[in-house]
């Protein structure tokens, strides 16, 4: 069983390094609501122009956001778009640029020109020198690679062909890693996949594959077959094969194939999604996943940045609710971690009309007592919310061998309950921030209290709403459960 949570944990602890083209993307935003009278093209009335790191640069992103660490060894050139990218990549704390300056060459950028009504490309300018780089320059990045490969788990090698991993800087970098017992993930440019002969994964995407085997690669079986093709031609121990709408598949040089579907979701835009594959394939295997929960977890990945615009990453907290399934998630939803959520949460229902009721405890053991107030609750209102003290407010009202369970164990007990909308903890004494702060329509408490003894009753009477009292049932308290559970009975 695929336990993300345990993965999650240790990515935090992960390196990866990557090397390759970096780029400067930027993409101009605005709306096309005619024809140039000088030519028959549209004229884009612009809007907002972004600014990003692309290229490899996009990989390094891709796995920053995920929470790992990554080593970043590229080129720029010596001029404004290398002090842009300079600039991006100081505030990105997860990336440690190894940038080596090129003089003689531009940094790459490309230009992209979207009608934002449409969501669509109208044109892409680039501006780059797509050959290898000189000798003096393939020296310094092998020389950094090789310095920062120690403090890796895994290597990715990003080909955008503009000439920065030279086959003597990949033949260097795949050989050192071998020694060191280190993966290496390329995502490849070049037809010719025996150019990363000896790397673990090569990620070409159909067509890639298609040229470099020179077979069909429609179906799951000629995928397949193809693949395993280019393993064997590669050296290399699998194929993962990137097919746009219809998933991915990996497949080993023995034929073992694993095929994943795309998730399903909207999609605002198409660029860089290949690169949030690998990184986030290469973060997984980093982190100790296998190879089929390493797949899954790139396409939920892939799924998120395409519902965003331009050259988007995707964090750890959008791909754990994109992997993990719904009822896994819905305990944490339900539970509020600070008034920000709170108030958005009350917001968003009065927004809609709806009644919100309110109630109250420590609900230490959960009992039918509990239970009989919560559904009363629960039945008088659209959404309820249920307050519970922390454990430090539970210790001054009850004793300091309470509470029984953390806080945070009460909370997601109570999120459990069907008749439970949202949970939120207060460390005073009473609720009354709260019920001043939400002003709830209901106010309930269990009948073993006057309507004049329930905290907030005068807030929420003053505000237009009710107190409502639930006759308690005999026989359960958390304090003589407590009691009896000790005496024996």
């Amino acid at each position: 069983m695929f336990d993300f949570d345990a993965i999650a944990k240790t990515i935090a602890h992960q390196t990866v390094l990557c090397i390759g083209d970096l780029m400067l993307d930027e993409f101009i935003y605005g709306e096309v609501s005619r024809i140039s009278p000088e030519a028959p093209a549209p004229v884009l009335a612009v809007n907002r122009t972004e600014t990003m790191i692309g290229g490899a640069g996009n990989m390094a992103r891709n796995i920053a956001s995920l929470g790992a660490k990554c080593l970043f060894v590229a080129t720029i050139g010596r001029d404004d778009a290398a002090h842009v990218i300079a600039s991006k990549l100081h505030n990105e704390p997860q990336i440690e640029p190894h940038l080596v300056v090129d003089p003689t060459r531009p940094t790459t950028r490309k230009a992209r020109f979207v009608s934002e009504h449409f969501s669509t490309h109208l044109l892409r300018a680039d501006w780059e020198f797509a050959r290898p780089v000189a000798a003096d320059i393939e020296q310094q990045v092998i020389d950094r690679a090789l310095e920062a490969l120690p403090r890796a788990a895994i290597v990715v090698l990003s080909d955008y062909a503009k000439g920065v991993l030279t086959p003597r800087v990949i033949d260097e970098v795949i050989a050192a890693s071998k020694r060191a017992g280190k993966p290496v993930i390329v995502d490849p440019k070049n037809p010719n996949l025996s150019a990363y002969r000896g790397a673990t994964v090569i990620t070409p995407n159909r067509k890639e594959l298609a040229e470099a085997t020179r077979k069909h690669v429609t179906t799951d079986v000629e995928i397949v077959d193809a693949a395993r093709e280019a393993a064997r031609l590669a050296s290399c121990d699998a194929i993962l094969v990137k097919r746009s709408e219809q998933g991915a598949s990996i497949v080993s040089a023995q034929g073992l194939a694993i095929h994943v579907p795309a998730f399903p979701g909207p999609v605002r835009d198409v660029s860089g999604p290949g690169d949030t594959v690998v990184a986030t394939f290469a973060v997984m295997l980093a982190a100790g996943a296998d190879w089929d929960n390493a797949l899954r977890s790139a396409m939920a990945a892939a799924s998120i940045v395409i519902g965003k615009l331009g050259t988007a990453t995707a964090s750890l907290a959008e791909l754990r609710a994109r992997v993990l399934p719904h009822a896994a998630l819905v305990n944490e939803e339900k539970i509020a971690g600070d008034f920000e959520a709170l108030d958005a949460r009350v917001r968003d229902w009065r927004r809609h009309g709806l009644r919100v009721g309110f109630t109250n405890g420590c609900f230490d053991i959960l009992h039918p007592g509990h239970i009989k107030v919560i559904t009363a609750a629960r039945a008088a209102c659209d959404r309820l919310i249920v307050a519970i003290n922390t454990d430090a407010s539970v210790k001054r009202l009850k004793g300091a061998d309470r509470p029984l369970q953390d806080e945070r164990a009460r909370a997601e007990v109570l999120a459990a309950l069907e008749a439970v909308d949202l949970v939120v903890m207060f460390g005073e004494d009473t609720p009354l921030e709260l019920i001043e702060r939400i002003k709830p329509s209901v106010l309930v408490k269990g009948g073993d209290y006057t309507r004049q003894q329930v905290v907030g009753h005068d807030v929420v009477e003053a505000a237009g709403g009710e107190v409502m009292l639930v006759p308690t049932v005999q026989g359960f308290s958390t304090t003589s459960l407590v009691e009896r559970a000790r005496e024996g009975r």
